[in-house]
């Protein structure tokens, strides 16, 4: 049944956009400091909630990680069992996650907060598997993000609009064949559900990019975009 956010329809799409390497904010800008995080900590195993097609569980894998992939669309937890035929992947949904407490070391939320209409029920079930002393790390649209839009197009933009931050709402975004509900939240309606599961956060960056052309690299410096969280459970 489809679930109401465009992903059943715009699977396919997704999965021919993100290939093997992702799109730019994946690969220019997120995936370095997110491994980062996770390189050399000991963690042993690993639940990616929303994983898509899986592609942040086999960058997890080159690592040790035993990575475990979660996402209630089937069409594409069908893709990420085809390109990694060892690991395991299962359809679900965030919000009620079929696996134990206390289960990983390591839960990721990999720019899967804006697509879950119920974030506290989702936050309490990532801390609920989340071992003691294990880490939730979080990458996320920037709450300005989400809220403003480019004024002009391009070199000639001249500046981005901030309105309505307040006021969370659910938005379609379309680009290249997908078409998806994303939500806009102020920040505050993402911190306190994490601070209610007694999380400590951390770790905080907005990274730059690092990568690829320099009219896009230029976007990620002029307007808060993208951030990360690393929040550890006590």
């Amino acid at each position: 049944m489809d679930s109401g956010n465009g992903w059943d329809a715009s699977a396919e799409a997704w999965i021919a956009d993100m290939g093997e390497t992702g799109d730019f904010s994946r690969l220019h800008v997120l995936d370095a400091p997110m491994l980062d995080r996770i390189r050399g900590r000991g963690f042993r195993n690993a639940l990616d909630v929303g994983c898509g097609e899986g592609r942040f569980c086999r960058l997890m894998s080159p690592l040790g990680i035993a990575a475990t992939g979660i996402d209630p669309t089937a069409r594409l937890i069908q893709t990420a069992r085809e390109r990694d035929p060892q690991g395991e992947y299962i359809e679900a949904r965030a919000e009620a996650l079929p696996l134990a407490p206390e289960s990983f070391d390591l839960v990721v939320s990999y720019l899967t907060l804006i697509d879950i209409d119920d974030i506290d029920a989702a936050i309490a079930e990532m801390a609920r598997v989340l071992r003691p002393g294990g880490t939730l790390l979080v990458a996320n649209l920037n709450s300005f993000s989400t809220a403003g839009k480019w004024q002009g197009e391009g070199d000639s933009s001249r500046g981005f609009l901030i309105d309505n931050y307040l006021e969370p709402r659910a938005e379609w975004v379309s680009w290249r064949g997908i078409l998806i509900r994303n939500w806009h939240r102020p920040f505050h309606a993402y911190m306190r559900p994490l601070l209610a599961q007694g999380l400590r956060l951390a770790h905080f960056d907005e990274p730059h990019a690092t990568g690829g052309e320099a009219k896009r690299r230029a976007r990620y410096d002029r307007a808060p975009y993208l951030h990360l969280m690393e929040w550890v459970k006590s």
